[in-house]
Order: C-alpha cells, then sequence, then structure tokens
C-alpha cells in the first residue's frame, strides 16, 4: 500500500481555459424562492390536475392505438387518485412496435447525423418553454417535491441537447493515417432497433436520455415504460411526434412486462437494449438478450444501470455540519429513491456520536407530506409494494442493529408515506448494510481509520456513487484512488449529478455500459466502420483533402 504521502503527490487532472470555452451550458434549475417561479408552478400544477385521469394510447408508427386492457396510473400521495391511463400492449401491439421500427430504421439511419440532430434540439427548446407542466406532473405521477421534479426536467432539457451535440461531433468521419497513396476513413453507423426500458424514479429524464442517445445515433426505438410512471413516458413521446420525428422512428409500448417484456427482449430483430433499473430485471435481461435467436444474425448490446449500496465516508476532521447537510439530502432526498442514494455513511470513531446526534435531530426536523406542497421535504414512496418491501428492511434492521429514528407518519392518510429511519451500530454484513433497499432507511457505522472505513464502503457488491467528509489532503487524495466506484463525489452530497460535468454510471454489480451524460456514451448505440482506399492512378499519388 503507498504512503500518505506518496498518494498525496498523486497527480490530478489539468484544467485549460480551453475547456471553459468548451463547457455545455446546462439547463438552470428553478429559483423557488422567486414569487414568480412559484406562480408558475402553481399554475401548471392546476392545470395537470385538470387533466387527471385523461386516457393515453400506444403510439406505433404514428398511430395512436388504443387497448382493451388498460394501465391505472395512481398519485402515491392519494392512491385513489388516477393520474392517468394508459392502453396496455399484448405481443400482438408489441411485433407491430418491432416491424414500425423495422421499417423505419434504414430511412432514419440514413438521415445526415446533423439533421437528427435538429429534431432533438428543438424538443429541448419546446420543453423548456413547458417544462413547469411536465415537472407538475411528476409531483402527481412519482411523488417528486417542486425542486426534484424541476431537477428531472432540466436534466432531460441537458440530455436533448448534449446528445444532439455529441451526435454532431461523432457524425463527422476520421481520417486516419496519413499514407502516401492510401486514404483510411473511420466512422460510425447505428445498430439497428433498441427497446428502451426505463425506470419510474427518473421519469422523465432517464427515459429522454436512453431514448435520445438510441434515436440520435440513428437507431430505431421502442419505449416500454414503467408501469408507475407511463404517463410522462407518453409525454416525453408526444414531445418528439410534436417536433416531427418521422413515423416508426419512436414507438410508445406501455405494457406488463410479465407479457411483454421477455418477448421484445429476446426479438430477432431487436439489436440492443438500455436497461435501468432492478439488479434482478437487469441480469434477466442481460442472460436472455445474450441467448441467439433463430433468425437472428447479430449479438445484442445490453446497457443495464442496476442501482448501488453507496456509502458516504465521515473523516474525523470533517466539517460535520457540511457532512450532516450532504448524508441529509443523499439519504432522503426523494425518499431515497435513487440508484445514488446514500444508504451507509461511515463514521470515525472520534466523531460517530456526535455526528449521529446532529444527524438524527436533522432527519427528526425535515417536513413530510404533500409534495404539491413547496414546504415539504419528502413526499411518498412509489407505490404499495415498495413501502411494504421498505418496511420489511426496517423490520430486519430493527433485529440487526439499533434503531435511533423512525418517524410516524400515519397522519398522512393512505398515501404510501415513510419517514426518514435511522439505525447505528449497522454491522457491516447486515442486510441492511449488504441489500439496496430503494428508501429513506439509512445505517450508520463506525470505523477505527480509515482502512477499515475503506474496507466497509468497497464491501458490496456494487459500484456506483459514494462520497467523503474530510479536511485532510492525504486522505482525500488516498480515497480518490483507492475508493474504486463510478461516482466519487468530495465533500458535498452523493446525488445529483449533471449532464457533461459528471457523467453517471458504476460497475460492478451496479451495471453494465458507459456513463450517461458523457462523451463515451453514444459510442454504444453505433458500430464502428474502418473504410480503406488505394488512391493511386497510373503510378501517382493526388493530393488528399
Amino acid at each position: 500500500m503507498r504512503s500518505p504521502v506518496e498518494i498525496g503527490k498523486t497527480a490530478k487532472p489539468v484544467h485549460t481555459f480551453e475547456q471553459d470555452k468548451l463547457a455545455f451550458p446546462n439547463a438552470p434549475e428553478r429559483n423557488f424562492s422567486l414569487v414568480e417561479n412559484q406562480e408558475k408552478m402553481k399554475a401548471s400544477l392546476a392545470k395537470v390536475r385538470s387533466e387527471l385521469g385523461n386516457y393515453y394510447p400506444l403510439i406505433i408508427d404514428g398511430k395512436e392505438i388504443k387497448t382493451e386492457k388498460e394501465i391505472k396510473s395512481v398519485n402515491p400521495a392519494r392512491p385513489s387518485e388516477i393520474v392517468g391511463r394508459t392502453a396496455s400492449a399484448s405481443q400482438k401491439e408489441a411485433q407491430m412496435a418491432i416491424d414500425a421500427a423495422k421499417k423505419a430504421f434504414p430511412a432514419w439511419r440514413d438521415t445526415p447525423p446533423e439533421k437528427r440532430a435538429e429534431y432533438f434540439l428543438k424538443a429541448a427548446d419546446l420543453l423548456e418553454q413547458e417544462r413547469d407542466e411536465h415537472a407538475a406532473l411528476q409531483v402527481y405521477e412519482v411523488g417528486k417535491n417542486w425542486r426534484e421534479a424541476d431537477a428531472d426536467v432540466c436534466e432531460t432539457i441537458d440530455y436533448l441537447r448534449y446528445y444532439a451535440q455529441e451526435m454532431i461531433r461523432l457524425g463527422k468521419p476520421k481520417r486516419l493515417g496519413p499514407v502516401a497513396g492510401e486514404t483510411n476513413d473511420y466512422f460510425y453507423q447505428p445498430k439497428g432497433i433498441a427497446v428502451i426500458i426505463p425506470p419510474w424514479n427518473f421519469p422523465m429524464a432517464i427515459c429522454a436520455g436512453m431514448t435520445t442517445a438510441a434515436l440520435v445515433a440513428g437507431n430505431a426505438a421502442i419505449v416500454k415504460p414503467a408501469s408507475q410512471s407511463p404517463i410522462i413516458a407518453y409525454k416525453f413521446v408526444d414531445l418528439l411526434r410534436r417536433v416531427g420525428i418521422p413515423n416508426g422512428v419512436v414507438n410508445f409500448l406501455p405494457g406488463p412486462g410479465s407479457e411483454i417484456g421477455d418477448f421484445i427482449v429476446t426479438s430477432p430483430d431487436v439489436h440492443m437494449i438500455a436497461f435501468t433499473g432492478s439488479r434482478e430485471i437487469g441480469c434477466r435481461i442481460y442472460r436472455l438478450a445474450a441467448e441467439v435467436q433463430p433468425g437472428q444474425n447479430h449479438l445484442k448490446k445490453v446497457i443495464a444501470e442496476m442501482g448501488g449500496k453507496n456509502a458516504i465516508i465521515v473523516d474525523s476532521d470533517a466539517d460535520l455540519d457540511e457532512a450532516v447537510l450532504g448524508t441529509i439530502q443523499s439519504a432522503f432526498g426523494y425518499q431515497g429513491q435513487k440508484c445514488s442514494a446514500c444508504s451507509r455513511v461511515i463514521v470515525m470513531e472520534s466523531c460517530y456520536d456526535t455526528f449521529l446526534s446532529r444527524l438524527t435531530e436533522a432527519a427528526r426536523s425535515l417536513r413530510i407530506g404533500m409534495p404539491e406542497d413547496p414546504g415539504n421535504f419528502m413526499g411518498p414512496v412509489i407505490d404499495a409494494n415498495a413501502k411494504k418491501t421498505i418496511l420489511g428492511y426496517i423490520e430486519t434492521g430493527k433485529k440487526e442493529a439499533r434503531l435511533v429514528l423512525e418517524r410516524d407518519v400515519s397522519h398522512l392518510g393512505d398515501g404510501y408515506f415513510i419517514g426518514p429511519t435511522i439505525f447505528a451500530e449497522v454491522p457491516p454484513a447486515a442486510t441492511i448494510a449488504q441489500e439496496e433497499i430503494f428508501g429513506p432507511v439509512l445505517a450508520v457505522m463506525k470505523a477505527k481509520n480509515l482502512d477499515e472505513a475503506l474496507e466497509i464502503a468497497l464491501g458490496t457488491s456494487y459500484a456506483l456513487t459514494g462520497g467523503i467528509f474530510s479536511r485532510s489532503p492525504a486522505n482525500i487524495a488516498r480515497v480518490r484512488e483507492e475508493f474504486r466506484i463510478g461516482n466519487l463525489y468530495i465533500n458535498r452530497k452523493i446525488t445529483g449529478a449533471v449532464v457533461a460535468r459528471q457523467p453517471f454510471g458504476g460497475f460492478k454489480m451496479s451495471g453494465i455500459g458507459s456513463k450517461a451524460g458523457g462523451p463515451d456514451y453514444l459510442l454504444q448505440f453505433m458500430d464502428p466502420r474502418t473504410v480503406t482506399e488505394n488512391t493511386l492512378r497510373r503510378g501517382f499519388a493526388p493530393e488528399e483533402d
């Protein structure tokens, strides 16, 4: 092991002013302390409420298709309130969507990258005009508070613009290897048909990110949304239709995974699957996609983001005020329903008791209630199954560790509410310290030193996000090198990755694929080609451009 002195000398990336000129302009989040922005959001909430209960069809080859079966999307804060109803696809409609994508693909593939990018830049501009309505829908359909909902829409705008700009960059062939009498061109072509399976927790941003990447790269896509958030996904697909994207290029296919999930994943006409969700489903998709089906003449690409068991380390010299704030935001923001959320905090013995006391009181003060009230920090978890699962983990935690906080939320009615829950003295091998809970449950763990803290932090099957609060340059440098995870955050919260600034994704059982919102992401949706030409003519080599 290298000494702290050696680690402290580790070279950091060099910053250049040229990077500032090329910085991607992220969409700014709303400042809801301004009365003007509050009024816009209130008006949008009222407008969306007036539309609750509407019906949304499938979209296949540009046509709206109704089905006998329906998916009912409910407000998790008021389960009796139906946000909307969507058509529910069977294998018949799923095959129609595959056929439509297959038919649309050749012309879309051959559309110049700059022309494809224009659709998504226009969609970003349109979404920016309508952003408050889309955020308001998230408040009702998935229980996000104002800030979380607005941030999701901003991330969507960023994905649309960033991937459009990236495709313009990648769409230009590269001339390689200057050799007299020969040219060598390197360029990309799309894979074919992409199946997009987004989650409900970032119902527009991740849906848009995966779909935009597939489409702008020249693939045709089938979007199968999460059953908890199909209306938000419909609104995104409809946004693309409104800016004129050709029929069949993107198809909207809500339906039960048990009926159409395996069917579309195993179709011999599908070339790739982009998935974000549970480890169980992600591994199943990976296995099914690996099997070559009759009539299939390609190997399928799978991009899968499958969660984490993320840890924050609190060093003995940390600013505890900042550490408490960062942990609260990371563990309980959006009720802990983020793959990047902090579910473990590993604290040095010397400051453990003080940190735990401050953390507990801070969590006790959090406001919980209806997400349309901007004063509430926490709202409901997504559905009854999630609530049951989380409560089961809490009961397990009571047998494994010391419960220090459990909030009573019974006064909030029949919504799927769970308050912030904190356990102390949690053993590293405990169930609540190893398994992803996906809810507002935090395990506080004690470490003698940084060696033990890193051992605990890395002692799970995941490697997605993590962080450290420390004032020690040597310890920070060591953590940068040894805390091997996808996204490491130092002296700040570990959630809220921003497109182009913090490309997001992990490894181990956190998933497979390059980082979303980064310069490598689009490459996964394309195949590279090399064309070599002998340019000698009658014994001479012409000048090359």
